[in-house]
């Protein structure tokens, strides 16, 4: 394989983990619930959640990128497996993504909302970590976890950029503009879990074949 084929392919595990994490992180509903629930705080009071939302996600998606493969070792699963499970888990995401008219939080019912819901479930929710260890899965290609890793620090990049500038980004297009952003990300989210099934069937058919006796 020669240079080229290879910097094209990273390239490309680049862009699918950017998309993918980035489609299932969903900031546009981060910008919108950030923005609702730091009404009247300062400048610094807001950084502050940022940084401590942003700083809690990137940790918890790192250690989970990190450990996926210890994960299938510990409880036995093989990558297939999790592959389907994972595609499943993100096909209800996704339909709850299309038909959620949108979760209220109230500050005053949350000891910190940069941990919960910015970090928790928004940031790195089920659906985001389940994505992060399916791209990281793959145990011969250590540039597929370097993918993962730049997918990561992308999304919560586009996450920062939102919430630093959501109160201008409601101001320009409004409540109702932010409400179209997440239905075009819950289309993309269910095409990418129904590829996830896809594949983890595909990689199971081998071996679900071999087990089969056709007699003679």
């Amino acid at each position: 394989m020669d240079l080229m084929t290879q910097v094209a392919g990273f390239i490309g595990l680049i862009l699918v983990a950017i998309a993918s994490i980035t489609a299932v992180m969903n900031p546009a509903s981060t910008t919108a619930v950030y923005t609702a629930l730091t009404e009247g705080m300062s400048r610094s009071e807001r950084q502050q959640v940022i940084t401590t939302a942003l700083r809690i996600s990137f940790t918890v998606l790192a250690f989970f990128a990190l450990t996926g493969q210890l994960i299938f070792s510990v409880f036995n699963i093989t990558v297939p497996a999790f592959r389907i499970a994972g595609g499943i888990l993100l096909v209800t995401v996704a339909t709850g993504m299309l038909g959620s008219r949108g979760e209220s939080y109230r500050a005053a019912d949350l000891e910190n909302i940069a941990v919960v819901p910015l970090a928790f479930p928004l940031s790195c929710g089920p659906g985001t970590i389940t994505t992060v260890i399916l791209l990281a899965s793959d145990p011969g290609s250590p540039s597929a976890l370097v993918a993962v890793f730049i997918g990561i620090i992308a999304a919560l990049g586009l996450s920062y950029v939102g919430m630093l500038y959501g109160p201008w980004i409601f101001a320009f297009i409004g409540e109702g503009g932010l409400r179209v952003v997440p239905k075009l990300m819950a289309i993309i989210v269910l095409a990418i879990a129904v590829q996830f099934i896809i594949s983890g069937i595909a990689e199971a058919m081998p071996q679900l074949f071999a087990n089969v006796d056709f007699g003679g």
